[in-house]
Parts: structure tokens; sequence; C-alpha cells
């Protein structure tokens, strides 16, 4: 009889051992551990990240870290962590989100428009990949990547075609700049490489155009006008005569890209630069700002029109007046320098 007892107290207390041990799996690695209250949080976990900086990201966004510490190191995640951008949903366990940290990194969207400068594109995707703008800059400028690739330092940003691509967070500066070579070279499809060489144009040249044309205008409609007019100057041996290009020349001379310029004033036009298409003829030696593909387009497919100027249109704002002849052209002039002056517009 006594024997039974002892027998029957060692079970219960083994059912009661059991009860806590089940009670301690379940809650902490079970039971829900998220903090936030939308439908799902995103992770970022750097490529040299330690254990510490895991549990740091994630501390603002569970419940109780340190059954997540424990569920974690129990499950070895500590040491084989997985870099990358992961996505944890409302509700999830310890055991999910583990899981979904070590196995599912999750790419992410990059996006990029109408860069002036490498260096403001190197800024622009550092705030979306981990890859910082030093590298990122150090990369697009690589000397030797550059000359493989038939670029240079003035060509360069005429590489990297705006658009949204799919990249994983942790992607290198590498990788993202050798991603963007693999799409310039999709972009660049036999139909445009065809359009580029019946203009006789260079597909550096196509994007130093483009780019001219980007600046000239935000109307998407005017663009294969404006591109036709530059056309028609570089068929007839003229100057191209680009304020925009101007513009440039005195900041990238200056080194002074965050000045704003309103109005080019004529001592500007005399500007000692292979940029000033007033001095230097030709298209300029690369691109003064990132064309988007509509301007790239219009360059390959310009409106055909006997146009050789234009001007804006004061009375159309963002659309502009053109003409065929000098004469023509100078009485469109004169009523925008009128308003231009009327409004007090200095620089």
């Amino acid at each position: 009889m006594y024997i039974k007892k002892i027998l029957i107290a060692v079970v219960l207390l083994g059912l009661v051992g059991m009860g806590v041990f089940a009670l301690y799996v379940y809650t902490n690695v079970f039971s829900e551990n998220t903090a936030f209250n939308n439908k799902e949080a995103h992770v970022y976990i750097a490529s040299n990240a330690q254990f510490r900086d895991v549990l740091a990201e994630l501390e603002p966004l569970l419940d109780d870290i340190d059954s997540f510490e424990l569920v974690a190191r129990r499950k070895g995640y500590h040491a084989n962590i997985k870099p990358g951008h992961f996505i944890i949903k409302k509700g999830m366990n310890n055991n999910d989100i583990i899981n979904t940290i070590r196995s599912k990194n999750i790419p992410i969207n990059v996006k990029f428009n109408n860069q002036e400068r490498l260096e403001n594109l190197a800024g622009h995707i550092s705030k979306q990949i981990e890859a910082d703008s030093l590298s990122l800059l150090n990369a697009m400028r690589d000397p030797q990547f550059l000359t493989e690739n038939n670029f240079n330092q003035d060509t360069a940003l005429g590489m990297y075609i705006p658009n949204t691509y799919e990249f994983y967070w942790n992607s290198s500066a590498e990788t993202f700049r050798d991603r963007m070579r693999t799409e310039y070279d999709r972009f660049w499809t036999e139909s445009r490489v065809a359009k580029a060489k019946a203009l006789g144009l260079s597909k550096n040249e196509v994007m130093a155009l483009a780019a001219i044309v980007q600046k000239e205008t935000a109307k998407v409609d005017e663009r294969p006008r404006v591109a036709g007019v530059y056309v028609n100057r570089l068929k007839r041996g003229m100057l191209l005569q680009a304020d925009p290009t101007v513009i440039y020349a005195k900041k990238k001379g200056e080194n002074d890209f965050e000045q704003v310029i309103k109005r080019v004033l004529y001592v500007d036009l005399e500007l000692d630069s292979p940029f000033n298409t007033y001095k230097y003829a030709g298209v300029p030696p690369g691109p003064i700002a990132m064309p988007d593909i509509s301007a790239i387009d219009a360059v390959l497919q310009p409106e055909k029109h006997d146009y050789l100027y234009f001007v804006a249109d004061v009375t159309n704002f963002g659309y502009h007046k053109f003409a065929k002849t000098l004469a023509q052209h100078n009485a469109n002039k004169a009523e925008y320098v009128r308003w231009v002056n009327a409004n007090g517009v200095n620089r």
C-alpha cells in the first residue's frame, strides 16, 4: 500500500511536471508574441548583424523579447543569423517569427527617377537598400567597370534607366550597379538601337540629348516636339543652344549643385565648358540629368517638323511656343522676356 501511494505520487508529480512543461512550451513557443497594431511589420537585418542587433530590431515589435531570445537560442538561430528584409505578421508566435526571419528574405521594390548626378542617385538608393551612399557612388564611378562597359565619368549616369526594380534589401553596391547594367542592356532593344542608328546617334548621345529634353519640358506629350527641334538643329549643324546645359555648366564649374537658377543670363552663355551648348557644337559629353523613358523615346522617335526654335509659352505655362524662323522666334522670345521682367525673375 505504501509503495502504491509512492507510485501514485510520482505519477501525479510527473503529470504536474508535464503540465508545467507544456505550459512553458506553449507560453514561450506557441503563444502570440507581437506588439504592433498593423497587419504586418517589416524587419531589416544587416549583413553583419549580431544576435544582439536582431534583438534590438525586434524588441519594439514583440510583447516579450526575453521569451523570443530563449526560443531563438534553443532553435540555434543566434548562431545562424540571416541578413535581409523579413515580414512578420500580427499574431505570430516565437516559433513562427524565428522560422520567418531565418528563411524568407522578401524582395523590395527600388524606385528612382530624374536624379541630377550619380551622387544624388547613390544617396537616393542608399535609403532603400542596405548599401550606403559612399559604397554605391564608388561602385558607380569605378574606372575599370566604366571602361569595360563603354562608359566614362561623364556618361555613367546614362546607364541607370529610371523605373521600379525588385531587389533584395541586403544587395551590395556592386550588385545594384551590375543589375542596372543588365537592365540597361535589356532597355536597349533592337528597335531602340535601330532608331538611334537611323538618327546617327550613339546610345550615350541619345541619353545626353534626352536629358536636355527632360530638363526643357515636364510635359510628356511635348517631348517628341522638343526632341524634333534638337534633331533638326543637329542635322543642320547648328548649335543646340539649350539653356539647361548652361545651367548645368555653371553648377558644375562652381561645384555647387544646390543653387537655384531661374534665369540664364547673357554672361552665362560665355561659360567655357564642353557642356555649354551655346559655345560647343553637337551633343554634350554626357547627360546633364537622368532622363526618364519618355524623354529617351522622344529622342528616338522625335516629331517630324520644321521647327528650329522654341521658348516658354507664358499663356500656357508648362508648354512652349515653337518657331520655324528666327524672326518668329524673336517675337515669341520678346513676349517671354517681357513677362519675366514684369514678374521680377532675375536669377
